[in-house]
Formats: structure tokens, sequence, C-alpha cells
């Protein structure tokens, strides 16, 4: 899949973003890239995953008009957190010309803080409203994961918590946008809580969590000299490269599990599919890199890649239960 924004490399190794528009400086392009619309995917699978569990378990009244909304309130509230972390991580001294993280908008000058900070607040009300008419249809179970998402989007970069920099990144996407996003999307189609959707967002989780990683690993350098802790930085390359692969390989394990257990059926499987990517991923992922290497600029957007075809094909596998079951 080719994200909107397309990533071009300059002399300095930076990444910056080329806009296939008319008008390379318009204004819609720039929040494009502000908000990294190639990252969209991430926040929409454990959507689709936590709805279509639900109208395959459904005989009928599956609304697709709250599908809808779900969907679009899941892409909007990660939006919002990236700006408001492209915010945090610019006055923080995070993110420079010089890095490679960020949407590259504040290093770049081409915006100013408070534009980016304004820009968070806007999405923030917008998702706060669709949320808000979810909790009106759905009740207390959404407003619940309302607030711990919003919460959890605000203090991923923002003061006093910020996990980001103390090494909580990670386990806080993971439950972010794993087993909080899919559950969110099960819930709204009035189904009752199952512990078997915990277990079904796992693998969600496991390669959401990989996409930070591969950007932990690949800024280790970048994130040290800025003073922050990372799991990545605490453990050194070799064992953010290892934990990049567990999340890997625990997304498959969790499937094979799965149908072992008889949780999700055997078409499940057919996220092997995906194997090739993964394994071309890992090997990037090379422990014996010693210092960030150019080859690793796009491996978070990567990873994003494979998480999105493996969370289409574990919602297919849904599809096909319920009608070559």
């Amino acid at each position: 899949m080719m994200p909107l924004l397309a990533p071009s490399k300059q002399r300095s190794a930076q990444i910056t973003w080329r806009f296939d528009l008319p008008d390379q400086k318009s204004k819609l392009a720039l929040w494009f890239q502000a908000v990294r619309a190639f990252s969209f995917t991430a926040s929409a699978v454990p959507v689709l995953v936590g709805s279509f569990l639900a109208w395959l378990e459904m005989e009928s009244g599956f609304n697709w008009g709250i599908f809808v909304i779900a969907l679009f309130a899941g892409v909007i509230y990660p939006a919002a957190t990236n700006l408001i972390s492209d915010y945090f991580d610019f006055i923080k001294g995070v993110d420079t010309k010089e890095t490679y993280g960020s949407s590259k908008i504040l290093p770049s000058g081409l915006m100013q803080p408070k534009q980016i900070l304004r820009g968070s607040i806007v999405l923030w009300v917008v998702g706060i409203a669709l949320g808000l008419w979810l909790v009106y249809l759905r009740g207390m179970p959404i407003l619940i994961l309302g607030i711990i998402g919003f919460i959890g989007g605000i203090f991923y970069t923002a003061d006093p918590i910020g996990t980001k920099y103390r090494g909580l990144g990670e386990p806080w996407v993971f439950l972010m946008m794993g087993p909080l996003m899919v559950l969110g999307g099960y819930l709204v189609q009035g189904l009752p809580f199952g512990w078997h959707v915990i277990w079904v967002s796992l693998p969600v989780g496991f390669l959401v969590a990989a996409i930070l990683q591969a950007n932990d690993f690949r800024d280790i350098e970048d994130d040290a000299r800025a003073g922050f802790k990372t799991a990545s930085i605490a453990g050194g390359r070799k064992f953010a490269a290892f934990f990049y692969y567990f999340l890997v390989i625990g997304a498959y394990l969790s499937v094979f599990i799965m149908v072992a257990a008889k949780t999700i059926s055997l078409w499940s499987l057919i996220v092997l599919l995906t194997l090739p990517l993964a394994l071309k991923l890992m090997k990037a992922i090379n422990p014996k890199l010693e210092k960030t290497d150019p080859s690793l600029a796009l491996v978070d957007v990567q990873t994003a890649q494979f998480h999105f075809l493996f969370g289409i094909l574990l919602t297919l596998s849904f599809v096909l239960n319920k009608f070559v079951a």
C-alpha cells in the first residue's frame, strides 16, 4: 500500500515529505504531513478487527452507520495524538532537522508550534464529539473507553506523565491501539464484553507496538542525545532488535494459539501470507548496527504497512468464516 505522503531523502539523510499535489505548499498538504496520514491505517485496523468480529457473531443488526462513525473517531484520536506528540517532541528538543522521526513540519519551519497545538485541539474536539454520540447510542462502556483513549493520547508526550519519554511507549501503544480500540469497535455494535475480544486484539496490539519499536530502534542515538529514556536506550541496540522480533513473532504465535483453542477459525491462518514481509523487516532490524543507518529511515512506515496487511487479512478471515464456514 502506498501512503498518501511519499517520503524522500535529502543530502543530509533526513526525511522530508513530497506531496503529489499541484501546490506543494498548500495548507491541506501540510496538514496531511503534520498528522502523518500514512499512519491512519494503524488506527483503522483495530476498529476493523473489532467491528468485523462483532459482525461475525451477529446474525443481524450490524449497524454500518455506527461502524463508520467509530472508524472515523478511531482515526481522529491518533491523528490528534500525532500533532500533540510533534508539538512536545519539538519544544523538548527531540525533533530537529537532523532526526528521522516526526512529521518534520516544526523542525523545517513549515508551521509554528502554536498552529500544531491548535490543530490538535480541533481534532480532539471533533473526536470527543463523535465519541459522545457513540456514548449516547451505546452507553457507559464507550464513555470509559473514550476517556482512557483521551488521557492516553494526551499524556503519551505531555507532562507530567510523558510515557513516551519514560520507556513505556510500547506497552502504552499496545494497550491503546490494541485491546482498547478493538474492544471499542466490538462494543459499539451493542454486544456485551467478552474476554475473547481481548485475545483477538493481541496480534493487533503486538504489531502496533512493533511500529513504535521500529522507530525507537532507528532513533536510539537521537533520543539518547535528547536525554529521554526508552526501552531501546536502556537495553541497547541488541535488546531493541530482539524486542522487535518478539513483537512480530508474538503476533503470529497469538494467532496460532487462538486457532488451536478455537477462539478463531482456521481461516485466520491466512495472516501467514504476510510472513515474507515480516522476515524482510526482521532482517532489516539488524542488532549488529552500531549507529543509525539511513537504510532504516522508513522502517517504521514499512512496519505500519505490514501491520495494515496483517490486520486486513485477519479481518478477511472473519468474513470467510461467516460465509464459508
